[in-house]
């Protein structure tokens, strides 16, 4: 965390700002209803918004799969993929330079947000990728599985590719196909009715993607995270760090 005495006035203690936000995080509150044992709303909420602007949510959560990973409590045998739908609320529109480059869209659920999400093989958070609520899940799956590096110590390069990708018929294109087989990823995914029989299909291995659906279920408690109200993708992709690092620990 940053040092609590800097350049000006010494910082609150990082604490009870933490718990604010958290408390913000499961609430789904806006920023001025935060209670007073939190310290001044201004400050729980400028907090929030500079460690998002440096990166401190991101560095925190790559620590814990770091350390989880040397405790060899990191399921790299397989990884599960799923996408899922939120509602973004209407004090989320209106940021500057358009929707489309915040994330935000129209489907038939409406206006929102959709979140893919890559879950190790226990079904801990492994990486986060906003789009438009209207796009689909396999364009987003190599973006998906460039991000979440763990950084090994004295293993060499970090790892960052699975044994195994798992994921519903939504991923069953052959561009997806080729991409996982070019990487040397074994897969996991069901053909649709237009696309032959499911030759060598495990599906033993295919029952274990409840476990993305699951985690999808546990992040969608914190409120801040059920419907979005924030009008930049940042923020919302903190939101979705900080959860994260909660389920970590």
């Amino acid at each position: 965390m940053p040092p609590l005495v800097g350049l000006g006035r010494p910082y609150l203690a990082h604490r009870p700002v933490i718990s604010g936000i958290v408390w913000v995080l499961r609430t789904g509150a806006p920023w001025r209803d935060v209670p007073e044992r939190f310290g001044k709303w201004t400050t729980v909420a400028s907090r929030f918004r500079r460690w998002t602007a440096k990166g401190i949510w991101q560095t925190i959560w790559a620590t814990l799969q770091r350390e989880a990973d040397l405790q060899e409590q990191l399921d790299w045998s397989m990884h599960f993929v799923d996408g899922t739908v939120v509602r973004a609320h209407q004090c989320a529109a209106g940021a500057r330079g358009g929707q489309e480059g915040e994330a935000l869209g129209r489907s038939r659920g409406g206006f929102g947000t959709k979140i893919h999400v890559r879950a190790e093989g226990k079904g801990k958070p492994m990486a986060f990728v906003l789009s438009g609520g209207e796009r689909h899940e396999s364009k987003f799956l190599q973006a998906l599985l460039e991000q979440g590096a763990v950084v090994r110590a004295g293993r060499g390069r970090p790892r960052i590719r699975p044994d195994r990708v798992v994921g519903d018929k939504g991923y069953s294109y052959t561009t997806v196909r080729t991409y996982l087989h070019r990487r040397g990823i074994r897969i996991t995914i069901p053909r649709r009715k237009d696309q032959g029989p499911n030759l060598c299909f495990d599906r033993i291995v295919y029952k274990e993607r409840n476990k993305v659906e699951r985690l999808v279920g546990r992040l969608k408690h914190f409120r801040r995270i059920a419907t979005r109200y924030d009008k930049r993708a940042l923020s919302y992709q903190s939101w979705l760090t900080i959860a994260a690092i909660l389920l970590w620990l």
